[in-house]
């Protein structure tokens, strides 16, 4: 039987017209304080009490990045990345070339994200548009990886607390970087938690500005990470580290070292770690370069 649409006035909606105008409703007072409007408790029906708006899509979205939270690559080293390196700490991140510091970071850098907190990604080899597309490639691995078909709302969520800076190796300063860094903090653009500076040579006369960069990152309250790349043929220092990093190793709190062996990448820890908790062997997948967790939880 098909609708009917009808004009004409019927005694249905006559009576319905009376009782309402016999029971006249006056509306709740709004204010517009803050930008958000309220309304009196004595105005609210008992029943609205016991209603709780949840928008499913942002439930949805928050579930699945305390999910990938959960699933932190580092949790081997501690339970946050925070536990890792401390406020105002060094973290590294070793390597020969090619076998996969930047990943790694980006996968650091991902999970400061997923918790709304800042990262400042500072380059100094590559162009803005291969480090964001770094983190594209490792976000879509790891929505692979873990079933998420989530993947454009996920990333539009976590890019907006990640910012990139370039600087030629030649031209780049502690003094430089803390003047851009006050810029931003000062016009409220970008406040950092965590700053990573991808790329910086690891040399003998690296001690002066590395203890420049300490100063910064404890007057700034920063997470700060490097990358440093070794070398085949060089021998670990009488500390067992990676020469790059045996000379200046007191300022690190933590550095991760990653290891080729045949077709597999292990990832090791070399400077601190859970104390008293156990360091569990992992590795790197050369071919999507995301840890595998050898003893899954």
């Amino acid at each position: 039987m098909g609708s009917v649409i009808t004009t004409q006035d019927t005694d249905e909606w006559r009576d319905a017209r009376s009782r309402a105008l016999n029971k006249p409703h006056a509306p709740p007072d709004l204010s517009a304080a803050d930008g958000r409007f309220s309304v009196k408790p004595d105005q609210i029906p008992a029943r609205c009490n016991q209603v709780r708006v949840i928008n499913l899509k942002e439930r949805n979205l928050d579930m699945l990045k305390n999910d990938l939270i959960l699933r932190n690559p580092l949790r081997l080293m501690g339970h946050e990345n925070e536990a890792i390196v401390p406020q105002g700490g060094f973290g590294a991140v070793l390597a020969r070339a090619g076998v996969g510091k930047t990943a790694l970071i980006v996968q650091v850098a991902l999970n400061t994200m997923l918790q709304q907190k800042n990262v400042l990604h500072v380059s100094l080899n590559d162009p803005v548009d291969k480090v964001n597309l770094w983190y594209q490639e490792v976000l879509n691995c790891l929505a692979h990886q873990y079933h998420v078909r989530q993947i454009k709302e996920l990333w539009e969520s976590v890019q907006m607390h990640r910012l990139i800076m370039t600087f030629k190796v030649e031209g780049f300063s502690v003094p430089k970087l803390e003047e851009r860094v006050r810029d931003l903090t000062e016009q409220q653009i970008f406040n950092p938690h965590m700053v990573i500076i991808d790329g910086l040579p690891f040399d003998q006369k690296l001690r002066t500005p590395l203890e420049g960069l300490k100063a910064f990152s404890e007057n700034h309250r920063l997470h700060l990470w490097f990358t440093v790349t070794t070398h085949r043929h060089e021998a670990p220092g009488a500390n067992g580290l990676p020469v790059q990093l045996a000379s200046v190793a007191d300022l690190f709190d933590a550095a991760i070292e990653l290891q080729p062996e045949g077709k597999k990448i292990h990832i090791r820890c070399v400077k601190g770690g859970p104390k008293g908790g156990e360091i569990r062997d992992q590795l790197l997948d050369p071919s999507t370069m995301l840890i595998q967790d050898q003893n899954p939880i």
